[in-house]
């Protein structure tokens, strides 16, 4: 019998008078006599700060780095009694400005100490924090400050010009901004004139620390936080979470960690750039402050990342897929600028080590000699200390796990959830290579089934079982925020519908295998996965990003790429093209080259004969550079998407079915 990872509590059931059937009930293995109790001592996510602050005062709470002489220097750390007291000052301070409890306070800025204490001084007051980010599109924060109602913003000096867009109408209902520097004499004048009051961080405090008040703190039932997410199409959603959310995720992540030999500790650091408006980089930090120990800010710019990792030497790090891409590509082309016959020795080291892992030895005995020749170079990259690396966001490709987890030396988990679940929904186990490309089991406190989807052919109760993931749980959110009819649509007897297509595996290993949504279905009458298109094509090396597009009328697909610019000017320079990175986009030859590239990756993938992109455009700039094509999670935008390329993915249809007459 193979191990297992989770317990069924309940048999699933056929579907009676058109309902769809639905799978078992799946729960963690923990919660098989029910969930276990709560930490009767912290009850709210203000209890889980003042505590470590008294058990953990001068352990290092948050680090950033400055500019010195136009570079970035070393991480500068407050501390966790540093943190408090400014806490303490700016909950005075919002007090003292006639901030009443369960008022919304908006955030608005990339990750960095004062975000924390904004957040930590809504939950010190009971005030709802309202995490602002305009990857959401233009008019989102506009959208969120009306819809939330929101009163005061915190705000990054340079988000204040957003703030203060003519655009962005609804600014004026604001009574305050704090700013998490200092704002310009004409920003200052520019919201007085609008009667709303501005404070630099230094004056703000000051003001708290003249005025100190009693703290108003939350009932484990008071709503946290509202968080709005992306649909990937139409307005955001307020996903409403409460303080009773947030500490049953700890109290399961405490549980969960129980069980391993490998411990967190207070030495353990998290490097932060994964946005702090979402919640897998918000529920992270949580649990580090949890368990007093530290969290360093990336400087602010994803691209230099490397930098960070090697100043920080983080033992923790949580990426979306597209991340850890990023760091697979970064090996393989190191790879490819040595000899071959050290590249050689590589490949044998790699398949000897994997070869013991999938024997059941852990990571860290599976090979050392390996680890000490040729691993250690690829640990280094990252810093030199990471202990686990976390995907979520997205499905991660088996081929980039298989690789971090061979080469990392560090524990490679992928976990799945959504703001909706607080974070998690189901968590991998470290060290088990039978959870390769699944998502791991329910989390502490969720219960999991699957549901039949019918128009898809997925049935929960056939072999394997297959459908739409439904959650519930102690960690579910509470609904969408003055949004009663999308909550009815997707909690349903309790159940919160994903839209995300599992499969169980035997062993209780949930994997992610489509959308419900992103499934297109072509002429020929054949369902296209295009999610997982992209996730296959994305692995050649040509490619450094794309977007497979379906139209219900046609037969075939196509496809934007966006080049890898390093392998595209390498391949030009072989063919002896010349000239800049934009005429080299528009050559006929390059074209063709990728289009060959794709085919061939669809070959060695196995996929059938429609799945192949039959024409595409090549496109110079990255989806990210281009505002709005993507989430602030760096999912696609399909919508927007077929907006920008509408014209071109038209031509490239007209001239299929020429070709074809």
């Amino acid at each position: 019998m193979d191990k297992q990872f989770a317990v069924k509590v309940e048999d699933g059931r056929k579907g009676v008078d058109g309902e769809p059937s639905v799978g078992p009930i799946y729960r963690n293995l923990l919660a098989k006599d029910g969930f276990p109790p709560l930490d009767t001592d912290l009850k709210t996510t203000w209890d889980v700060f003042r505590n470590s602050v008294e058990k953990y005062p001068d352990n290092r709470m948050l680090g950033w780095r400055e500019l010195v002489d136009g570079n970035w220097g070393p991480y500068l750390w407050k501390t966790y009694k540093t943190v408090y007291e400014e806490v303490l000052h700016t909950a005075s301070a919002m007090r003292a400005s006639g901030i009443e409890p369960g008022c919304k306070i908006g955030i608005y800025g990339s990750n960095c100490p004062q975000w924390i204490v904004a957040m930590e001084a809504c939950n010190a007051q009971s005030y709802i924090s309202v995490p602002l980010y305009d990857t959401l599109g233009p008019g989102a924060v506009n959208f969120i400050l009306d819809h939330a109602e929101v009163d005061v913003v915190f705000v990054q000096d340079k988000k204040v010009k957003e703030l203060l867009n003519p655009e962005c109408t609804h600014t004026q209902r604001l009574k305050l901004i704090v700013c998490f520097s200092s704002m310009k004499e004409e920003e200052k004048g520019k919201a007085g004139s609008m009667g709303i009051k501005s404070y630099s961080w230094s004056e703000f405090l000051h003001m708290g620390s003249k005025n100190p008040s009693d703290l108003h703190t939350p009932k484990a039932s008071d709503i946290c936080t509202i968080m709005y997410t992306s649909g990937t199409s139409g307005d955001p959603k307020g996903v409403i979470l409460t303080h009773d959310n947030t500490v049953t995720n700890i109290r399961g992540v405490d549980l969960f960690m129980e069980q391993f030999e490998d411990k967190m500790t207070v030495d353990d650091v998290y490097l932060s750039f994964l946005p702090l408006a979402h919640i897998l980089d918000r529920i992270i930090e949580e649990y580090f402050f949890r368990n007093g120990a530290s969290v360093g800010f990336f400087h602010g710019n994803i691209n230099e990342l490397r930098d960070d990792m090697m100043e920080l030497k983080p033992t923790f790090l949580a990426g979306v897929p597209r991340v850890l891409e990023r760091i697979h590509e970064g090996v393989l082309k190191g790879l490819e600028e040595v000899n071959p016959r050290r590249r050689r020795i590589f490949n044998i080291l790699y398949n000897y080590k994997l070869r013991w892992m999938k024997a059941g030895y852990k990571q860290k005995y599976a090979s050392p000699l390996a680890d000490l020749l040729a691993f250690r170079k690829v640990k280094n990259r990252l810093g030199g200390r990471i202990r686990l690396i976390v995907s979520g966001g997205a499905p991660l490709s088996r081929e980039v796990e298989e690789f971090l987890r061979v080469t990392s030396c560090a524990f490679v988990l992928q976990g799945y959830g959504m703001t909706e679940t607080c974070g998690l929904a189901t968590l991998g186990f470290p060290d088990e290579m039978c959870m390769l490309g699944g998502v791991g089991s329910p989390f502490v406190y969720t219960d999991l089934r699957l549901e039949e989807v019918q128009e898809m052919g997925y049935d929960p109760l056939a072999d394997p079982p297959r459908g739409e993931i439904c959650l519930r749980g102690k960690t579910s959110f509470a609904g969408y925020y003055k949004n009663p009819d999308l909550t009815n649509e997707v909690i349903k007897d309790g159940w919160f519908h994903t839209g995300d297509i599992g499969e169980m595996q035997p062993n209780g290993v949930l994997v992610i295998i489509d959308r419900k949504k992103h499934l297109i279905k072509l002429s020929q009458g054949e369902y296209i996965a295009l999610e997982y298109l992209e996730k296959v094509y994305g692995i050649a090396p040509i490619v450094e990003d794309i977007w497979v597009y379906g139209d219900s009328f046609k037969s075939s697909l196509v496809a934007v790429v966006v080049p890898n610019k390093e392998n595209a000017e390498k391949w030009a320079h072989q063919n002896g093209h010349k000239g800049s990175w934009s005429e080299l986009c528009k050559l006929r030859e390059l074209q063709d080259h990728i289009l060959s590239e794709l085919k061939s990756t669809a070959q060695r993938n196995k996929l059938r004969g429609f799945e192949h992109i039959k024409g595409l455009i090549v496109e110079p700039r990255t989806f990210e550079e281009e505002k709005d094509l993507l989430t602030a999670t760096l999912k696609k935008r399909r919508d927007k998407l077929m907006n920008r390329y509408k014209v071109g993915i038209d031509n490239l249809y007209n001239n299929l079915t020429v070709k074809k007459l």
